[in-house]
Parts: C-alpha cells; structure tokens; sequence
C-alpha cells in the first residue's frame, strides 16, 4: 500500500466517531457531515492526524463536493493513492469548512485505516508528492480513537489581512485586502473589544443551505487589531464560527475603520440578532484576505497512542558526502 510501510494489527485502535447529535463548536458553515463519515467502521482501525495548510485561490472552499474542485476532494484523491483505500473507507473530516477562496495555515482533519504505519515519513512525502503545490500536509500524526478533527476542537484561530495603503503591494494581492481609506487601527480595536465574549452572532452570520440550525452563540476569546507597516491584521480565536461571520465582523470593522460609523455600533446590531441590521452597514470583506491559522485542542487529545509512530513534519535531504572533486 503505497508510500509507507504498513504494519498489520497487533493491537488495533478502535476508531470512535461520534454520533451526529455531537455538539459542534465551531465550523465556517455548521450543518450535517456527509452520513458515511458517521457510521462507526466495522472493522478495527487506526485514526490519523493531519494539519494542512492551502492556497483557497482556485478551490470552492474545503468542504466535499462532486464537481467543483475543493480542498477535502483533492486530499482524498492523494489519499485514496497513497493507502488504496476508498473514500468511504478513509472517512477523513476537517476541522473547518473554509470557504470559497479562503486560506489555511493550520486545517486539521482526520482519516483512518484498517493497517498501521511504522514510520510516516514515507506516506507524509507521498501525499505531498501526490498533492498540487498549493496544497501541502504539513504534519501527519497518529491520533487516539476519540480524537474527533471537528468535533474535539477547543477554539480556532482566523486571521484576515487588509493591505491599507494607495498602491497594492503585488506580492500579498492573492491573501490581503487592499483598502485605500485610511484606517483608524485605534478606533478599530475599541470596537473588536465588543464582540469578545459570549454572544448571538445571528446578525453576522449568513444564511446557507448547509448551515441546518447551528447554535448562534459563540465565545469569542480575543480579537485582536495589530498594524505591521501598510499591513493590518485582525486576527479572532473563538470557540466557533457561523456561516461568513468572520468576514462579517470584519466588515463593519472596516467601516468603523474608515470612521463611517462608531465602535458603539457593535453592541446595538449584536442585540437585534438580524443579520438585515448589519446589512444596513456593511457587507461581507472578500474571502481572500481570511486564513484559518490554527485548531485548537486539549492537550490529552493530541498525545499518540501507546506504541505508534511518531509525528512526521517532513524529512530535509541530505548527502553522506561530497561526490565531485573539488579543483
């Protein structure tokens, strides 16, 4: 089975997955998995971290879907390669359903199989080597049966870059937003400030058909407004997020931004909890200067099973000694 070598099953891990009532705390969209991811495997498994980053440029977001080319669809194909396994078979889940045009640093997602590997740094290169440039696994690591890539997460990390200056610097159009009003940062972060905490997010969450009835109340851990040159960077870790939210925050954050509103705005349309008010305002920032950073989860959760493999982050080439004649 390529890429690796494969150990059979002397003491196999069971794979839980959990039942589709399983809280979410967090997702770019909410809404059901497709049912296979769901079906507890018959057979016993192993599960397996991945942490992923993507250029979301020319992908439909991460979520599967049949036609148009989306970053869960591409990871699966490398996969179904690289282990000879179908999909169905490979269950692998992401922690965030990025959107259409969206980056990551940090995607986590999981899959299992009915082998072992004893080292993984030969299936970590064969995924890479199977995936386009503007993908790459950067860690591959065994999980514990009860690792869940969505439904264990603690938090997630977003960042969105704005490019404020008159001239586009080319090197970051593909993952900033470039804005030519002035920004106030000051004014700025005074208004995030409102948004930290427990609150219904209703009114900055877009509708969609995959959303089903997610829960509006997120906590949002911090909000933060860093300024780095022309470049400004709103950077939110929350224990989840609705449909869009993340660009809806920052949207009214620019305008308050450009002064065209006051901080105190944020308050007053989190408390109508209707989405109609914040259109009053503003409306979604572009995808492309958002980025998924990290995933967050509880330590326990992330320590390897008893007598795995250890994690692969990749491997440097390296030469036993100089074959050409130095003159």
């Amino acid at each position: 089975m390529g890429g690796g070598s494969i150990v059979g099953l002397p003491s196999p891990l069971t794979a839980l997955l959990p039942s589709t009532n399983s809280s979410n705390p967090g997702g770019g969209g909410g809404g059901a998995e497709d049912p296979s991811l769901f079906t507890k495997p018959t057979l016993p498994c192993y599960k397996w971290r991945l942490v992923i980053a993507y250029d979301g440029t020319n992908f439909k977001g991460w979520q599967y879907q049949q036609s148009p080319p989306t970053v869960q669809c591409i990871v699966e194909k490398a996969l179904i390669r690289a282990t000879k396994l179908d999909r169905k078979e490979l269950c692998l889940v992401g922690a965030s359903r990025t959107d259409t045009g969206v980056h990551a640093w940090g995607q986590v997602a999981h899959f299992v199989t009915p082998f072992t590997y004893d080292n993984l740094d030969s299936i970590h290169a064969a995924l890479n080597g199977l995936l386009p440039s503007d993908v790459r696994v950067r860690e591959l690591s065994p999980a514990l049966p009860e690792f869940h890539a969505r439904f264990s997460a603690k938090s997630k990390i977003y960042r969105y870059k704005i490019y404020n200056d008159t001239i586009m610097d080319p090197f970051q159009r593909l993952f900033a937003y470039h804005y030519t009003y002035k920004l106030n940062a000051v004014a700025m972060r005074e208004a995030a400030k409102h948004f930290i905490g427990n609150h219904d997010f209703s009114a900055f969450a877009n509708a969609s058909q995959k959303d089903g009835t997610p829960n509006p109340v997120k906590h949002i851990f911090r909000f933060d407004v860093t300024e780095r040159g022309a470049l400004l960077q709103l950077e939110v870790e929350g224990s989840g997020f609705l449909y869009r939210q993340v660009r809806n925050m920052v949207a009214l954050l620019l305008q308050i931004g450009r002064e065209a509103v006051s901080p105190d705005i944020v308050p007053k349309i989190l408390a109508t909890r209707d989405r109609r008010e914040l259109a009053k305002y503003a409306l979604s920032a572009p995808p492309h200067g958002l980025c998924l950073m990290s995933v967050m989860y509880n330590e326990e959760l992330l320590e390897p099973p008893p007598g795995c493999a250890t994690t692969s982050v990749g491997r440097h080439h390296t030469i036993s000694k100089c074959k050409l004649p130095f003159y």
